[in-house]
C-alpha cells in the first residue's frame, strides 16, 4: 500500500484577493508562510511539487530536511485572459460571462481547456506514482495547487464524486492510500481518502 500527502501550498497575496492564480509564479504570503509554520509535522519518504515559487516555498517549508522533485506537469491551469484577475475586475468581459454561464465548462479563453489540464494533472500524478514504485517509497508527499488536487481526487477517489466536492484550503489537503496491485491492474483507484 503507497500513501500519498497531496497538499495545497500555502497563501499568497493573490489568493486574498480572490485573484484567478494558475501561472502567475507569486511567493508566498507572509500570513501563508506563517500558517505553513503551524502545520503538524508529516514524515514523508520523498517530496514532490509543482515547480511554481508558492509550490516550492511550501514544501521547504514543511519538509526544511528533504529534497524535492519538480513534476511540470502538477502546475495549476492556466487561466488565459483572466489569469491574475477576480470576478469583480471580470465583471462585463462577455468570454467571463460566457464561462461562467457554461458552468466552467469551456475553456479559458487564450490558456486551458478543462479536459487539457485534467489530462495533464492525472499524468502527473502517475508520474509521482511510478517513480515511488520503482523506487521502493511508500509514503511521499506531493505540494501542488487547488485544481490539479480536485483532478487527481474526482478521478482516483472511490465512488463517483464532482470535482468541487474536492476543493481544498490554502495549506490544507488529504492523504490517500492505493493499492498497487489494484493500480497495475489499471483500475486506478484510491482504496481511501481522508482530510490531513
Amino acid at each position: 500500500m503507497q500513501e500519498f500527502y497531496l497538499i495545497r501550498h500555502g497563501e499568497t497575496r493573490g489568493n486574498q484577493l480572490r485573484r484567478y492564480i494558475g501561472t502567475t509564479d507569486e511567493p508566498l504570503c507572509e500570513e501563508g508562510i506563517q500558517g505553513l509554520k503551524r502545520k503538524p509535522a508529516l514524515n514523508p519518504q520523498l517530496v514532490f511539487s509543482s515547480p511554481l515559487l508558492r509550490c516550492r516555498m511550501t514544501a521547504e517549508l514543511l519538509f526544511p530536511s528533504c529534497a524535492f522533485r519538480l513534476i511540470e506537469e502538477l502546475k495549476e491551469c492556466n487561466f488565459g485572459e483572466f489569469e491574475n484577475r477576480n470576478y469583480l475586475e471580470l465583471s462585463g468581459n462577455p468570454n467571463f460571462q460566457a464561462w461562467i454561464d457554461s458552468g466552467g465548462t469551456l475553456p479559458f479563453p487564450g490558456g486551458e481547456s478543462r479536459e487539457a489540464f485534467r489530462e495533464r494533472s492525472l499524468k502527473g500524478f502517475d508520474q509521482v506514482q511510478a517513480q515511488c514504485a520503482a523506487e521502493g517509497v511508500i509514503r511521499a508527499a506531493i505540494v501542488t495547487h487547488g485544481g490539479v488536487i480536485m483532478n487527481i481526487l474526482q478521478a482516483y477517489s472511490p465512488g463517483q464524486s464532482d470535482f468541487y466536492d474536492w476543493y481544498v484550503k490554502n495549506a490544507e489537503g488529504y492523504r490517500v492510500w492505493l493499492d498497487e496491485n489494484q493500480w497495475k491492474r489499471q483500475k486506478k483507484s484510491f482504496a481511501s481518502v481522508s482530510p490531513l
